[in-house]
């Protein structure tokens, strides 16, 4: 197949594009051409977002997030291969079904509509999805040291947090849980798509992610799926990034 030099990286939930900083070196270093875009409302440093709230962040909702990244894709010269953390995950699923990417790689990723989560998942998310609650939504340092970075003590999660914390719209969440888009074609053919779960992952546990994975249909179309021992939801940047990138390089390298 045809396969593609330019990547565009996809920021999840409760972070923003600043959280692939190192990944963005990596992959140029590799020759390729790298984009991270900010999703509406995120645009900024971390630590100015959380003593700021954009005023518009409340109404940012899923289709809005994929909808940036079809407007960014549309201004490249070539279809990309998407990669997406968390909530991203979704999206890099939405893009190809979309055909919007020649790949796609889905880390830690958040299940579609039509995918049912498990306890563990929605008591993690459950602030963020209260039905009593309205606006953004930023959590404490003691929610991200239990969701993000439970693979570290607590002065490193603290420090983690001063890093890459953002507030966060509750409308995204409450759309992918809701809405008729954040449904997944399963029988569709598709481009290939990588799977990567953590098996410390305290939000999208690991088999949870392969179960996602399981759920492709079409025998003709790629679907992968990895799973990397002790890695948290922060998989993408906690100690050992640069392993789950090299895993995902040669992927990309093997179409």
């Amino acid at each position: 197949m045809k396969t593609s030099k330019t990547i565009v990286l996809i920021h999840g939930l409760f972070v923003n594009n600043t959280s692939w900083k190192n990944w963005k070196t990596y992959f140029e270093a590799q020759g390729y051409t790298v984009y991270t875009p900010a999703n509406p409302g995120h645009e900024g440093n971390p630590a100015d977002l959380r003593k700021n709230i954009q005023p518009g962040l409340p109404k940012v909702g899923f289709e809005v997030v994929v909808n940036n990244i079809i407007k960014l894709i549309d201004t490249l010269p070539e279809k990309p291969i998407v990669i997406g953390h968390s909530l991203a995950g979704l999206v890099v699923q939405k893009l190809i079904e979309l055909d919007k990417a020649v790949a796609g790689i889905s880390i830690d990723g958040a299940p579609p509509k039509n995918v049912l989560a498990p306890w563990q998942t929605i008591k993690t998310v459950l602030p963020v999805v209260n039905p009593f609650k309205r606006g953004a939504y930023l959590g404490t340092r003691e929610w991200y040291h239990q969701a993000f970075f439970n693979n570290y003590t607590r002065s490193e999660s603290d420090a983690l947090y001063d890093e890459v914390a953002v507030p966060e719209s509750r409308k995204i969440a409450w759309d992918s849980l809701l809405k008729p888009f954040a449904k997944v074609d399963f029988r569709k053919p598709h481009n290939p798509i990588l799977f990567i779960g953590g098996e410390n992952d305290t939000i999208f546990p690991a088999a949870f992610t392969k179960k996602i994975a399981g759920s492709y249909k079409d025998q003709n179309s790629q679907v992968d799926f990895k799973s990397f021992p002790g890695r948290s939801h922060f998989i993408a940047g906690e100690k050992g990034w640069e392993e789950v990138a090299a895993y995902v390089l040669n992927w990309m390298e093997k179409l």
